[in-house]
């Protein structure tokens, strides 16, 4: 049975993948995902405010000694991981407003890490920033790593473009090698007894697979970056639901918080199971049967189901 899959021009053994989580900041958890049969692991982030003054003088921001772990310390992990590793490692950048990522860019590819993963986290919550000016800057990081590094670069999506499609059309034009669905958006609660704002973080559950699978459903086939899969991974089931809608990588974060980072091993054998019961030899051999590649008018297709969906539910409730 071959489980190997390519994924942002990297050979991988299965499409397995711990996401960028805690789980990589101790070795330890590691190698545990490792020795599981993870195919890669996309490391923590580095916040570009943990390099700039932006970060040290703004009071919303936290201080230095506030993060998990310093600049100098990441990339000592990094390139530690990458020497001892047998699978591929991916370091991992997140923020928006910074003119240093080039430089962060190449230290992380300096440490030997195999690829590089953006995270352009940045909510337009100023009403006079145009959607333009926020594309626009999107395109200039991009361009201006793809220029810097040889390593292969995943850029980790924002559901909320007005024109998905056409952004994703866009960023492989310009030479991206991966696209994650979906970066997560995390959502702040209301503390009524102190009536402040409080950071609120859960944890991703399978109800969530819904917006990926149907964006990767609908972009595979038509871009030539690797589409990897990210949010709700919980069971062998979202894993193979992915693969089906066209996913070259399945990245799990949630499940290997819940369960610790062997779970990984659980979602590979239920792939596996399930391959057998289908007498799929290969990934190959049915990655993308249920992507919208051969639907001739994706706009209809995408009406007519939503159509189908509010129709069925009202019968079921006259």
């Amino acid at each position: 049975m071959d489980l190997s899959t390519r994924y942002m021009g990297l050979t991988l053994k299965n499409p397995l993948v711990a996401a960028s989580s805690p789980i990589s900041i101790k070795e330890e958890s590691i190698r545990k995902a490792i020795d599981a049969g993870a195919a890669a692991i996309v490391m923590f982030s580095l916040f570009e405010e943990q390099f700039d003054k932006i970060g040290a003088e703004n009071p919303y921001f936290p201080s230095a000694e506030d993060y998990a772990v310093p600049p100098e310390v990441y990339f000592d992990l990094l390139h530690k991981t990458v020497n001892l590793s047998r699978v591929p490692i991916i370091g991992s950048l997140n923020g928006f407003a910074s003119d240093g990522w080039v430089d962060h860019a190449r230290k992380i590819q300096e440490t030997g890490a195999q690829g590089l993963e953006l995270n352009l986290y940045q909510i337009a919550a100023n009403p006079d920033a145009t959607g333009q000016e926020i594309e626009r800057r999107y395109f200039e990081i991009i361009q201006e790593i793809k220029k810097s590094v040889e390593i292969p670069v995943a850029l980790k999506l924002s559901p909320f473009f007005s024109s998905l499609g056409n952004m994703v059309r866009r960023f492989d034009n310009l030479g991206i090698d991966a696209l994650v669905f979906f970066d997560r958006v995390y959502q702040p609660d209301f503390n009524l007894a102190a009536m402040e704002m409080e950071p609120s973080l859960s944890l991703s559950g399978p109800q969530e697979t819904r917006l990926p699978l149907r964006w990767i459903a609908m972009m595979q086939g038509r871009v030539n970056a690797s589409l990897g899969a990210s949010t709700g991974v919980e069971s062998g089931v979202e894993v193979i639901k992915y693969l089906l809608a066209g996913a070259d990588a399945v990245m799990t974060a949630s499940a290997l918080l819940r369960n610790g980072p062997e779970y990984i091993g659980a979602l590979i054998r239920d792939l596996e199971r399930w391959m057998e019961k289908n007498e799929y030899e290969s990934v190959n051999e049915f990655r993308g049967q249920m992507s919208q590649r051969g639907v001739p008018n994706p706009d209809e297709f995408e009406r007519a189901n939503y159509i189908k969906v509010i129709e069925t539910f009202k019968k079921k409730h006259t």
